[in-house]
């Protein structure tokens, strides 16, 4: 093997590869920091599947949270830590390196 190639599967990740855990960090990554309930109306998520991944994805150490009270009401915002960034970026690579390049020909 030369020092160029290797293998595709190379960051692939498991624990983002769900699509709802996909599509959070996709969000995030885009949005930088959002609200719970907005990620929620985002992505079509009830609030106990959201929350489900969401723990998935802190559990990882994927995903963060800030917690404050806003309108009278506690509110979260979720946040990717440089380790999730990192990750979510080595996924999408491993996905572009599995697929290949597109042709715009076809």
């Amino acid at each position: 093997m030369s020092a160029e190639s290797h293998d595709p599967l190379e960051g692939f990740d498991t624990t983002i590869h769900a699509p709802n855990r996909l599509r959070i960090c996709a969000l995030l990554d885009t949005a930088g920091e959002a609200e719970f309930g907005l990620v929620q109306k985002q992505l079509g998520l009830s609030a106990s599947v959201l929350s489900k991944h969401i723990t998935v994805l802190m559990d990882a150490g994927y995903v963060g949270q800030r917690k404050a009270v806003r309108d009278t009401r506690q509110r979260v915002w979720l946040h990717l830590t440089g380790r999730g960034r990192d990750a979510y970026r080595g996924h999408l690579a491993a996905l572009r390196a599995i697929v290949g390049p597109s042709d715009p020909a076809l």
